[in-house]
């Protein structure tokens, strides 16, 4: 995991003053299929076979969930940012490490594996465990691709965010 954590750029004050933002931008582009490998050995075969869709968080967590619900067979559910799906969605209003916002889903149902690019503060995370519930759908499992260790033994409902890089 180390060469993945490589690829990982650092960009201080972005998007506002004192954040420390990771660009995964060089890392997909260099070895997208390592990293969603990587991402997908997060979970047993077992685990994989007990789930039918995986959901992801906007932005960049559609980029890998998209491509872990195609390796995997599996179907796609976008969680995005407020106005950006067609009615009638389910919303929740959540907390972020420089903000707050509001994220959607369109309701369905069965069972999904949640998947975020970064573990900063668990706002972004824990809001949509509570939004998939509410919007129908049982969370199975989450994975995020970097956890940036802000937050030590961080649980999203029964779940604790499994992740590829690790930092802290």
């Amino acid at each position: 995991m180390q060469e993945l954590k490589a690829l990982v750029t650092e960009i201080p004050d972005f998007p506002k003053p004192g954040i420390l933002f990771r660009d995964i931008s060089p890392l997909l582009r260099h070895h997208f299929e390592a990293t969603v490998g990587a991402l997908d050995a997060l979970f047993a075969e077992v685990e994989w076979n007990e789930v039918e869709v995986v959901a992801g968080v906007e932005s960049r967590g559609f980029i890998l969930a998209a491509a872990l619900a195609e390796r995997r067979g599996k179907g796609f559910v976008p969680i995005r940012k407020k106005g950006k799906l067609p009615p009638p969605v389910i919303d929740v209003a959540y907390d972020l490490e420089y903000g707050s916002g509001i994220l959607e889903m369109q309701t369905g149902q069965g069972r999904l594996l949640l998947v975020d690019d970064v573990l900063a503060t668990g706002g972004t995370l824990g809001a949509s465990v509570a939004l998939s519930g509410r919007a129908g759908y049982a969370v199975h499992g989450i994975g995020v691709l970097i956890d940036l260790g802000l937050v030590p033994g961080f649980r999203c409902g029964d779940f604790e965010p499994r992740s590829v890089i690790q930092y802290g």
